[in-house]
This record gives structure tokens, sequence and C-alpha cells, in this order.
């Protein structure tokens, strides 16, 4: 999810075009610019969802999170609203659905910190390495559930 016209607050857009076509059959890549909230709806019926989006914690540019939220609040610290364009912000939205009885049995939200969230369309090159990273883990944590089953 993200905005691709914000530089970094773009990241999970591309992360998710890196994964398309790459995923084991049966697995959806969505890409989600609006609210937050559309989530919900969007991951209707799944097990498992993976979320990614651009963070504002304070790390280093590029730095990678990872976080199951399956059973725990997504850090407030990771995921504030204050440099995003949604008007609810990731934390809330998982904690919404969470209280709906409407969050998948597997929720995992991979955060990369962002630099630069003015206007442009390209990221900084310490958040497109993060992307490339991101993708790569994804395709391995994906991988890992699908032969499970």
């Amino acid at each position: 999810m993200g905005n691709a016209w914000r530089r970094d607050d773009g990241v999970g857009l591309v992360v998710a075009r890196r994964l398309r076509g790459t995923l084991p059959a049966g697995v959806d890549v969505l890409e989600l610019e609006g609210e937050p909230t559309s989530l919900i709806e969007a991951w209707e019926g799944a097990d498992r969802v993976w979320i990614v989006d651009a963070v504002a914690s304070g790390s280093e540019a590029g730095t990678l999170h990872r976080v199951d939220a399956t059973d725990v609040a997504l850090p407030a610290e990771l995921f504030r609203t204050s440099t995003s364009t949604h008007h609810v912000g990731l934390a809330e939205t998982v904690e919404l659905a969470r209280a709906l009885g409407r969050l998948p049995e597997r929720i995992v939200v991979y955060g990369i910190e962002g630099a630069r969230f003015d206007v442009g369309d390209e990221l900084t090159p310490a958040v497109d390495v993060a992307a490339r990273q991101a993708a790569d883990a994804l395709r391995e944590e994906v991988a890992a559930c699908t032969s499970e089953r």
C-alpha cells in the first residue's frame, strides 16, 4: 500500500509490482493507494495476509521492519500517521478489523523506513534496496506458508 506520488511512501506498491507473477498459484497481489480501511474489504476471505507500507519511525532509511500482527498490535512508534496521507493509519485499521472479528487468521506487516515523502515518483536509493530485500523475503515467506498447506 502507499502513495506512488510521494516518493518513499510508494514503496509498498513497488514491492507489490516486484512480486507480481513470482508467487505461488492462488496468491493474489493487490496494490492499494487509498485509505487503509479498504484493506478490511480487500482481505475478506483470505486466511493469510502480508502488507508492505512505508514507515517513519526515525530509524535509518531503508530499515526493514517485520511485525506479525496476528496476536499483537502494530507498534505505534513504527506506524505513525503523521507522515501519512491516510486519515486512518494502518495500525488503527488492523485494530479495527481485530475488534470487528474481520482480521485474517494471520497478518504480517513489513514496514520499510522511508526518507523522503515529498512530491515525486522515485524511491530514495536506500529504500529501493530495502524494497528488493522485502520482495525477496516475502517470496520466501509466502512460498513456505503455501507449502505447509
